[in-house]
């Protein structure tokens, strides 16, 4: 039988559709934001990335607002890291929350870890030649947590650090061996620092009581979370969207074809296999309206961005300032079912408003593109507390942006 074939158009409306873009977002007649809304898009999405850079908002905060509309942050902390947790930190895509019913599907993972293996090489040096000091640290985390390595740091004498994960002091690194291994876990956060303490006590025992699958299972699981968060995919974005190794994914994709979770067909214009998800949405219109951070979903995997979008995405933090092309921190800017524009953006609390340093149209942005990307900059800086939006003449969609 000859697959299915797709147009590129549909293909992307498939992919906006399954990370739940389309529907109208919250607030006003559609009511406020409450537990129920957000662990709906937790379990489309399968996971939030974390990241370390803050020059707008914390990364896990982001795709929530870009979906849901303005929500309280509160509502996710409370999720992530409060009494009735319903999520959990882990190496999923990157540092990521999880939902908690997902933790058996990555025990795989912390077994693999705890023999050094899938995990930063000087972690796995850590445990190797330092097995005193892994002891000590989760001695002590089961004596004192939830802890900070910077609690621990003078104590156990590991050195300090100097910023950065390649800057960890050896207990830092001791910990994060711990934590990837699935022995100690993020009781809570202060700031940005972790908090450690063992899962027993994080965690709930129902969820710490579930079965272990098997890795096979563990893997095609993953796969087929991937599969429908992504809509439509490659093997290598449904691999990359849980960083599974290539050795573990082809067989089980073969299976969850042949069970009929993945569906084959054929996209114009992409040169890989393409896999449709079962439950996949096809809808004929996405109408959506949303900022989206350089870690969303939608654009992390900057090839399949290309591919669907025809966007050329990269972040430039790590550019030297005079070679970048559109900024710092640029977002791209996602109007009906097309990226229509980059924005580069900076939050500056001290004096509430919200910097627009740079903000570029593609070539085919419709005539009203600054009017959209100005109303969602002024619903962003509202829920971000902050009082006024403040545009640098720079890039060619700036001017229609100061009015």
């Amino acid at each position: 039988m000859k697959a299915l074939t797709l147009s590129r158009n549909e293909a992307l409306r498939i992919a906006l559709a399954a990370q739940g873009f389309g529907k109208p977002r919250l607030g006003g007649q559609n009511g406020p934001c409450d537990r129920g809304h957000l662990g709906r898009a937790m379990k489309r999405a399968g996971l939030l990335q974390i990241d370390s850079v803050n020059v707008l908002v914390r990364a896990h905060y982001m795709p929530l607002f870009s979906r849901l509309g303005p929500y309280p942050q509160s509502l996710l902390d409370e999720a992530a890291w409060g009494k009735k947790r319903t999520l959990f930190e882990y190496w999923a895509h990157e540092a990521s929350l999880l939902p908690l019913d997902m933790h058996p599907l990555l025990r795989w993972r912390m077994e693999r870890a705890a023999r050094g293996q899938g995990i930063y090489g000087r972690l796995a040096r850590i445990s190797r030649e330092r097995p005193e000091l892994v002891a000590s640290a989760l001695e002590m985390v089961r004596d004192r947590g939830p802890v900070a390595a910077s609690e621990l740091d003078s104590e156990l004498q590991g050195g300090r650090g100097s910023g950065g994960w390649w800057g960890w002091s050896e207990v830092k690194c001791a910990l994060e061996y711990l934590f990837w291994a699935g022995m100690v876990t993020t009781r809570t956060r202060r700031g940005f620092e972790r908090l450690y303490d063992l899962p027993e006590r994080a965690l709930p025992h129902a969820v710490l009581d579930l079965p272990t699958p098997d890795e096979a299972e563990a893997h095609r699981a993953l796969l087929a979370l991937s599969g429908r968060a992504l809509g439509i995919a490659t093997a290598g974005d449904l691999r990359d969207y849980f960083r599974l190794d290539a050795a573990d994914v082809k067989p089980r994709i073969a299976e969850l074809v042949e069970e009929g979770t993945l569906v084959p067909v054929e996209v114009e214009g992409w040169k890989q296999q393409a896999y449709l998800h079962r439950d996949a949405r096809r809808p004929r219109r996405i109408e959506a309206a949303a900022l989206l951070s350089p870690f969303d979903p939608v654009v992390w995997e900057r090839a399949r961005t290309e591919r669907l979008f025809g966007f050329r995405y990269r972040l430039e933090i790590y550019t030297p300032a005079e070679k970048r092309l559109h900024g710092y921190y640029v977002l791209p800017f996602l109007l009906g079912d097309r990226l229509v524009a980059r924005v580069d953006l900076k939050a500056e609390r001290a004096t509430g408003t919200l910097h627009v340093l740079a903000a570029h149209a593609e070539p085919h942005a419709p005539p009203h593109t600054g009017e959209a990307l100005l109303a969602e900059l002024r619903l962003m800086a509202e829920w971000l507390g902050l009082a006024r939006v403040a545009v640098v003449e720079r890039g060619d969609l700036a001017p229609a942006l100061r009015v």
